[in-house]
């Protein structure tokens, strides 16, 4: 009777333990490992069966939360990518009801997310229609408030944000917060770290502006892409170095004179000829001036380079330099303590392929869980690029269905507090 006494509380108290650790992983236990179960349901069913999962609406909204059926029997695509020991595969989504449970996810010190990510987008970027036309037109098909609206300036004649992107900012119900992207143009690089006159009247000029007009904190991007432009010759005025040297000397200058509610970002473009330059760990400007990190990074729908999944997006190597490990991978191991942000990433369609741009989204979601740094995802849509490139979410009805769904995911939901 004892060993039967025995045996039975084992057995109860086994249950127990079970239960308490799957309570714990579906109210936030995973997420303070850092193995957050975010993006589309996972599943391991028989062929032709199918599952239902739960889109939950964008926080801040009065949506309905819709049930979605998963068909189980649409091939997903296997690609080889490198993670390191950090991204381990998850599984992805949560299951009926555990929403709910999950605390809430909202901004926090320097728009960090408690958890969740950020969603935004550029809207109608290069075209006529940028701005809040354009960036209600993008929430109008995208089913979703853009909790980060990218709006982007250069030179020095006129202050940001301007009162448009105030209004876009503080629009009632539908708060936002800006990332503003500013290229100098005034001189060189080396010139503006030097202290030029011009662009410094114009930085005072605007920290003016900041402390009058607007004290919402916002992303302040310094020259994104600017490898691109490096030029590493001795009085050239745009090596690395001066590169650097300039970022600091703005961003001291703001701050000095009261610009006290700017998240500074370094936006990179993350292209691997230019990752791997001996001159590249020279354009970092130094933590004390540098909150985020961002960069921009396109998938390419026909094969050849840029054509894969959401992981060779983050990651993306090159044959020819076999030591890169991906920026992804390169910014955990060099700066593991700054959030992440893709600052710029969208599909370019392609007729010849149309079937990726909408695969490439439903990857995104069975993937993202893989990548806790990242902290933000701001979309970059135009219907043409400079090289008539499109990238509009809605190239086709699958793949716009497909970007509503993404949108929808939980990891993406988070309020601006």
């Amino acid at each position: 009777m004892r060993q039967i006494l025995h045996v039975t509380a084992l057995g109860t108290a086994f249950a127990m333990a079970v239960a308490a650790t799957l309570a714990w992983a579906w109210t936030g236990g995973v997420e303070q490992l850092g193995l957050t179960p975010y993006g589309d349901p996972v599943v391991t069913a028989a062929p032709g069966a199918s599952t239902s999962y739960r889109e939950i609406p964008p926080a801040g909204t009065t949506a309905p939360t819709v049930t979605r059926t998963a068909d189980l029997e649409r091939p997903a695509r296997i690609r080889p990518t490198v993670l390191s020991g950090a991204q381990r595969p998850l599984r992805a989504g949560l299951p009926d009801g555990a929403a709910s449970a999950r605390r809430p996810c909202r901004t926090g010190h320097k728009l960090v997310p408690t958890c969740g990510i950020l969603w935004g987008v550029a809207p109608g970027a290069r075209t006529e229609e940028r701005g809040s036309s354009a960036l209600a037109d993008f929430e109008r098909k995208t089913g979703r408030h853009q909790a980060i609206y990218h709006g982007y300036h250069h030179g020095i004649r006129q202050v940001f944000p301007t009162e448009q992107e105030i209004a876009i900012a503080r629009q009632p119900g539908r708060k936002r917060i800006l990332l503003l992207n500013w290229k100098p143009e005034s001189t060189t690089w080396a010139g503006i770290a030097r202290g030029d006159r011009r662009t410094d009247a114009f930085l005072d000029r605007m920290a003016e502006h900041l402390r009058r007009n607007f004290h919402e904190p916002f992303f302040f991007a310094i020259h994104h892409e600017a490898e691109d432009q490096v030029r590493e010759r001795r009085g050239s005025g745009y090596t690395a170095r001066d590169y650097s040297a300039m970022f600091r000397h703005v961003v001291h200058r703001l701050r000095a004179r009261g610009a006290s509610n700017m998240v500074t970002v370094l936006v990179h473009m993350a292209y691997v000829p230019h990752t791997t330059k001996s001159w590249f760990t020279d354009m970092y400007p130094g933590d004390d001036v540098v909150d985020w990190i961002g960069f921009d990074t396109y998938s390419y729908s026909d094969p050849g380079y840029g054509h894969g999944d959401f992981a060779e997006l983050l990651n993306r190597r090159s044959a020819l330099k076999p030591r890169w490990p991906g920026f992804y991978n390169w910014v955990r191991a060099r700066h593991p303590g700054k959030p992440l942000m893709v600052a710029e990433w969208g599909v370019w369609f392609s007729k010849r392929n149309p079937g990726h741009m909408a695969e490439f989204y439903r990857e995104v979601g069975q993937q993202i869980g893989r990548f806790p740094a990242i902290k933000a995802m701001v979309h970059f849509e135009t219907p043409a690029n400079q090289k008539g490139q499109d990238s509009s979410v809605d190239c086709t009805p699958a793949a716009l269905r497909e970007y509503r769904r993404l949108g929808r995911l939980p990891v993406f939901q988070v309020s601006l507090g």
